[in-house]
């Protein structure tokens, strides 16, 4: 067998390529940058969506290291390429580590790498637990406009599990103009779900904050469900508590068993992605042998494609997709660059010289 060998195209001395600076971008840099622009970043990710949907992406799956001694806790790791105007590559390394809570630590930390499109050199370290908070609400939030508009617009909210990410999912969605009669709130942690409360009390939340004293109730009460829990293996089994068909944000991928998705719309970021790892659309394919019970992507929904019914109870269950921490990070990166605060490291690629 022949194999044809196409070698690289050679440089003219006007592609000289260069060795771009490397730049660290601290947590409160991002904060300044991502606070009050929810609106943006739902449209950031929204693009980043369409991207990813018509190839202009490339978005392996996900890495998961698993540790034997900590059973509990994994770090992973997403590679993805974002083309666009954007056209970066990188890698968002992220850790969970449920344990911490009880230390007053956050659960997770994170660091997302920006690789430069045309040499690959890595060009910025970008502290990353708030651009991954901030993409996943947005997602969320973009998915609740998206699954809504076929129906009744939802005016009663309900959280089960109330962590960080809960408190940006309330964040995007009163940053792109949902208010609620009504939000409530169940933790299987009392002290956390009090505590949520009264962050959303303090910061002016329209609507009663009610903590409830199990899921079914939340669920019942709400036409807006967001799962936003560390749930290990679904925990919620009766399809019957979303017969009123509330539109259902599955977050955190693992709380609804099979019965509860064959008796909804089904709606994904990703079909291969989501249909992996244990989540439980992947537990429902293992039981029915098939994918028939996925009706479609968010694209998809954006798109006209699919048109989820009223009547039903719809679920988006998103995996979370590099593209999107690559679409924020590097709206991030730019901002701080263009406002002069980059923290370059100097010298930090040193062997430049191919001989040294």
């Amino acid at each position: 067998m022949t194999t044809t060998y196409s070698p690289a195209p050679r440089l003219t001395p006007s592609d000289t390529l260069k060795v771009p600076p490397f730049a660290v971008v601290s947590g409160a840099q991002v904060r300044r940058v991502l606070q009050g622009r929810e609106q943006h970043i739902v449209e950031l990710v929204q693009a980043a969506y369409r991207l990813h949907a018509a190839g202009d992406s490339v978005n392996p799956p996900s890495s998961f290291l698993r540790l034997h001694d900590r059973p509990a806790a994994r770090i992973i790791a997403l590679p993805a390429s974002l083309g666009g105007e954007t056209r970066v590559d990188g890698l968002k390394w992220i850790s969970s580590f449920p344990r911490n809570v009880t230390a007053g630590i956050p659960r997770a930390s994170a660091v997302l790498i920006l690789n430069d499109h045309d040499t690959g050199y890595p060009f910025a370290c970008l502290e990353s637990s708030i651009i991954s908070a901030s993409r996943t609400a947005a997602s969320a939030a973009l998915a609740a406009d998206w699954l809504s508009r076929h129906r009744a617009r939802p005016t009663h909210v309900g959280f089960v599990g109330t962590g960080l990410i809960a408190r940006y999912i309330h964040t995007f969605l009163a940053g792109t103009g949902w208010s609620f009669e009504n939000i409530g709130v169940f933790d299987v942690d009392a002290d956390s779900a009090a505590a949520f409360r009264c962050c959303l009390e303090q910061s002016g939340a329209v609507g009663r904050v009610t903590v409830h004293d199990s899921a079914e109730q939340v669920i019942r009460l709400s036409d807006l469900v967001v799962f936003a829990t560390v749930a290990a293996r679904p925990h919620i089994h009766d399809p019957a508590w979303f017969a009123h068909s509330p539109v259902v944000l599955h977050i955190s991928l693992r709380d609804l068993a099979p019965t509860v998705l064959l008796a909804a719309t089904n709606i994904v970021d990703d079909v291969e992605h989501c249909l992996r790892a244990g989540t439980s659309p992947h537990l429902t394919e293992q039981l029915t042998g098939n994918r028939q019970f996925l009706h479609g992507t968010l694209d998809d929904v954006m798109a006209g494609r699919t048109i989820p019914p009223p009547g039903r109870a719809v679920v988006f269950s998103p995996f979370g997709l590099g593209v999107l921490d690559l679409a924020v990070g590097k709206y991030v990166y730019d901002q701080v660059a263009e406002s002069g605060e980059l923290h370059l490291v100097d010298d930090f690629f040193h062997e430049l010289n191919r001989y040294g």
